[in-house]
């Protein structure tokens, strides 16, 4: 179809991150020939892709030989034995730079791990490295090019990451979302991006720019990556309030069952679906046909209208109060971009800011009624391609509403613009419903993979 699946022999590939785990567990691969592979494609394309915001090599190896020896020595293997994890320069790293893609940060080491990396450390995986991000997570874009067309921008501000994985730099990466910056870098580098349920992986050690917002996400080729990524990360943290004690939901597992049904999409039109990309609207038409009757159009209650607005205030009022130093002491380092969100947060009247913050309890009463009557909500992941250029990180106007909604979200590469560039595929899912959403992402992905046959 028009909205071109991937070809099968990408989809081979796209298995590999699970692939790999089985292997690296059973000796049948040794984790330092792993790491060398990924460190070979570095030094060949981080000239050209720039993902990488820190990046030793020496120290990548160091890991795999004793990880190697740990499993020689016969002894138990973390869930993520061996694999290489990339991660967005907000995350603390305990004795690895974490600059927060900052010049007022430059040659800030932290002394201790972020939360993420205490789990990564503890399941086996290796760390790679430290992925660039946007100036404070924000909008203004770091060095990162697009892996498909370096003219074109990868998105932001986990762009690095999205990067990282699509140019097969690295399996693995992590990353966060504040607006849309874990689903559109997916979308636009054509790589799998999933974000969680809002609370769902401790933030510990992670740049605060909006706690009412701010959410970790992962990069993997597909859906069973991500979930075999995330599964590790879910938890709580007492030091985060958004946590909640409670089991994680097994999602590797979930991404690995069938539905029993066929899974039921309500395909929905955002607000801004009238400035998306013509090529956009045709690939998601031809999406929709393809789906036959697991489709349905779904339009979403006028109160969806004003959810950017309302998020944009939580997020700059948030933002004001936590970046108070880089706006006071840093007026000449920050970029404009920055400095402005930062001014407009200090200029939020309290009344805005709270009646903003009760906004996500009208979306997701609504919400409850649209998940009565599907599986997930099919919408696009970005207005269109990557925008030529690298002096912009694209428009998130079609995440910034789930992210105010603290629902779960992932991208899929499944669409391709006549030039070549993706087109991401958003599956949206109920609030703590994240392995139900896994399923049936992983279905999909499975589905397109096979060119949409009859009866699928």
């Amino acid at each position: 179809m028009g909205a071109e699946a991937r070809q099968k022999e990408t989809r081979i590939e796209a298995h590999g991150v699970t692939l790999l785990r089985e292997r690296l567990a059973t000796g049948a691969l040794d984790a330092l020939a792993l790491v060398e592979s990924y460190i070979a494609r570095i030094e060949a394309r981080e000239p050209e892709v720039g993902a990488w915001a820190w990046f030793d090599p020496d120290f990548a190896r160091s890991q795999a030989r004793a990880l190697d020896a740990h499993r020689r020595a016969g002894r138990p293997l973390g869930r993520l034995h061996g694999l290489p994890v990339a991660l967005k320069d907000i995350i603390d790293t305990a004795r690895i730079p974490t600059e927060n893609g900052c010049s007022m940060d430059a040659g800030r080491v932290p002394l201790k791990d972020s939360y993420v990396v205490e789990r990564l450390k503890k399941e086996g995986a290796i760390i790679m490295g430290k992925t660039v991000t946007t100036e404070l997570a924000f909008m203004h874009p770091g060095k990162t090019a697009n892996p498909h067309d370096t003219g074109h921008t990868p998105g932001g501000s986990s762009q690095g990451s999205a990067a990282a994985v699509a140019d097969g730099m690295v399996p693995l990466a992590v990353g966060t979302q504040t607006g849309g910056s874990v689903i559109r870098p997916a979308s636009f580098c054509g790589v799998t991006g999933y974000k969680p349920s809002f609370g769902a992986i401790p933030r510990r050690g992670i740049l605060t720019q909006s706690p009412s917002l701010d959410t970790v996400g992962v990069f993997a080729s597909d859906p069973a990556g991500v979930a075999l990524l995330a599964e590790v990360l879910f938890g709580h943290d007492p030091e985060d309030p958004a946590t909640h004690l409670e089991p994680a939901p097994a999602l590797a597992t979930a991404a690995a069952t069938k539905p029993r049904l066929k899974p039921v999409f309500g395909f929905v039109r955002p607000p801004g679906w009238e400035n998306a990309d013509d090529q956009l609207k045709k690939a998601f038409g031809e999406l929709v046909e393809a789906l036959g009757d697991q489709v349905f159009e779904l339009p979403l209650p006028g109160v969806f209208d004003t959810a950017g607005e309302k998020r944009s205030v939580i997020n700059m009022a948030e933002m004001s109060y936590h970046y108070y130093r880089y706006g006071r002491d840093g007026e000449e380092q920050i970029a404009d971009v920055t400095r402005e969100a930062i001014e407009q947060g200090n200029a939020t009247l309290a009344r805005d800011y709270l009646s903003a913050l009760d906004y996500p309890k009208v979306l997701n009463a609504a919400l409850d009624e649209i998940f009565s009557r599907c599986d997930a909500i099919l919408c696009p992941s970005a207005p269109g391609p990557a925008p030529k250029g690298l002096n912009t990180t694209g428009d998130p106007i079609f995440n910034g509403l789930w992210t105010l909604c603290g629902v779960p979200c992932i991208n899929l590469p499944l669409l391709t613009s006549q030039e070549g560039l993706p087109m991401g595929v958003q599956l949206v899912g109920a609030r703590g419903d994240d392995a139900r959403l896994m399923r049936h992402a992983q279905w999909l992905f499975d589905w397109c993979g096979q060119d949409a046959p009859e009866g699928a």
